[in-house]
């Protein structure tokens, strides 16, 4: 492939021009599993590289080794990332893999779901762009009920939600004290959107449930249910979230 803007020779298809410095892929989609990474490149409405990285996961007897080998495997997919430069990140697959690579890069990334992930980021492109709320956590709480439940664990939950650059306030509500026990301490999740998008965060800690309001600034149900896949995931790699 060669560089769309000066046609120099580009060592892999997708990889940014470093000749007149222009970006030959728009968004990269990682499907991310635990022995094998596909990175597709798109551009124009297409697909104009794909590439397969492979490793092969040490057994649970040697932690040491699989920490290092899932680290050097997240290295080699991040690797793939930078040398597109893209303007978007789509991820799908296993959560451990996801996070390895998403420590190793600074591009935000979107959950995309569904049998052929690719092709759902294909049927996106062209549509309008999520805003971001460049705001602290702190900033983004509102609402007259100031008490969070689950003490610092509480807290943390609304912090993860609140730091989601998608997340314009999150609003704490009521405290309900008649529901049914969770044995494993605090525990959150977000909740199907509503038709403009927004989503609620329960969190449980024992027989309480506090249901929190969270505003965003996807505009209907199908950009809120991205944002709450995100929330979620953010919420399991917190430990938040069984």
């Amino acid at each position: 492939m060669d560089c769309r803007q000066c046609a120099t020779p580009l060592d892999r298809p997708g990889d940014y021009c470093l000749v007149c410095h222009t970006a030959n892929t728009e968004a990269v989609v990682l499907e991310l599993g635990r022995d094998r990474a596909t990175v597709s490149c798109i551009a124009d409405e297409s697909v104009v590289g794909r590439r397969t990285v492979t490793t092969t996961p040490e057994g649970e007897d040697t932690d040491e080794k699989a920490v290092v080998e899932l680290r050097n495997f997240a290295g080699l997919v991040a690797d793939e990332v930078r040398r597109k430069r893209p303007e978007e990140v789509y991820v799908t697959g296993d959560r451990d893999v996801i996070a390895a690579v998403r420590g190793q890069l600074h591009h935000e990334f979107f959950r995309v779901e569904g049998d052929d992930p690719v092709q759902r980021v294909l049927d996106r492109q062209g549509e309008p762009a999520l805003d971001v709320v460049d705001a602290a956590p702190a900033e983004k709480l509102g609402g007259s009920h100031s008490t969070l439940i689950g003490g610092r664990s509480g807290q943390r939950v609304i912090h993860t939600v609140a730091g989601h650059p998608h997340v314009k306030k999150v609003i704490p509500g009521p405290i309900d004290a008649g529901g049914s026990s969770s044995p494993t301490g605090v525990r959150a999740k977000a909740t199907r959107a509503d038709t403009n998008g927004n989503v609620r965060v329960l969190i449980r800690d024992g027989s309480s449930v506090q249901e929190n309001r969270v505003v965003t600034t996807a505009g209907d149900r199908e950009l809120g249910e991205h944002v709450r896949d995100d929330l979620n995931e953010a919420l399991r790699d917190a430990e938040l979230q069984d």
